[in-house]
């Protein structure tokens, strides 16, 4: 049986997201939902119909089962999972404060000593399984504490060693690092073993030092990244691959419910687009039609569509591509 196209590797954890508009101490109701960048990334790969698996780490506890439970329901290949025993999954907490914004807090390092997605290590990776992906995609989260850092760049030099392409996504939390040096060290190696890089206009200023979609462009292309996506969230995104024009696409017009996930799920649109052997400009319409329609309901993948779905919503928004 051939393995999956898409490997995603890093965090896996439970947003508890606020269902009232209102502060975290003030938050009396959430609801469960599956999270980790990553993962959220895979789920919307294996949606669309292109063969998607997990390299991960979760507790030996209800969390970890009701993951694997989500991988399953969703035909992600969970079976390079580990199951940390003695281990609570990692947690995140969720709200839209009506002053400050989305803000999420974690149960997880450098709070608690050990939950299970910053425990994945070197020798829990097949690395044969990566061998034969397609893409490998990373979370920059899940770099933030050892040992999972070392077991990710381990795994990000096997997949370039094998001729697989890296993609790799940020996931900036400033909260979630030890050092600010560390961080910024970690982002170089990995924006130079990357081929495709996308970034959140946060996550460009932060790196690069400007937003503007062009330099943030230009001076990715110069760590040798191929394809480089800035994520404009209600103005849409910027695509540029190296070689080819570069491509600005607005964004559908959706009632936004929840924000969580929508970058994730452009990424996914992003790594199918490339898979079916799209161009840019189509690239980055799948990718602007999937995060759309995740924020049309609460949770990361709750509103993650099929490949029938996307297609729908493609044709009824006279875009002339389908995956």
């Amino acid at each position: 049986m051939p393995g999956p196209q898409v490997i995603g590797i890093g965090e896996v954890l439970i947003d508890f997201i606020g269902v009232e508009h209102t502060s975290l101490d003030k938050a009396a109701t959430f609801k469960k939902c599956f999270g980790g960048a990553p993962m959220n990334t895979i789920m919307g790969v294996a949606r669309l119909g292109v063969a998607a698996g997990a390299i991960a780490a979760v507790g030996d506890d209800f969390f970890g089962r009701f993951i694997l439970c989500e991988f399953e329901r969703n035909n992600v290949d969970a079976s390079r999972v580990k199951v940390k025993k003695g281990v609570r999954t990692t947690l995140a907490f969720i709200v839209n404060d009506p002053v400050k914004g989305w803000v999420c807090i974690f149960y997880r390092s450098p709070w608690l000593k050990h939950t299970s997605d910053t425990l994945l290590s070197p020798k829990d990776i097949d690395y044969d399984y990566i061998s034969k992906a397609r893409i490998l995609h990373v979370s920059g989260f899940a770099l933030s504490q050892n040992p999972a850092r070392q077991a990710v760049i381990k795994a990000v030099k096997h997949a370039k060693d094998s001729g697989v392409n890296v993609s790799f996504d940020p996931t900036l939390r400033l909260d979630v690092w030890r050092s600010a040096t560390i961080l910024r060290k970690t982002y170089v190696q990995m924006l130079r073993s990357a081929d495709i890089a996308t970034f959140s206009r946060e996550e460009a200023r932060f790196i690069f030092g400007t937003s503007n979609p062009k330099r943030v462009a230009e001076k990715a292309l110069k760590y040798g990244i191929r394809i480089v996506g800035v994520k404009l969230g209600a103005h849409g995104s910027f695509l540029k691959a190296r070689g080819w024009p570069e491509t600005y696409v607005p964004a559908f017009k959706v009632k936004a419910v929840d924000a969580t996930g929508a970058g994730d799920g452009w990424n996914a649109g992003l790594l199918v687009g490339l898979c079916k052997g799209l161009d840019v400009e189509q690239c980055a319409k799948v990718a602007n039609a999937v995060g759309a329609l995740v924020v049309t309901k609460p949770g990361a993948i709750t509103a993650l569509p099929s490949r029938d779905e996307l297609n729908r919503f493609l044709k009824a928004n006279n875009v002339k591509v389908s995956i």
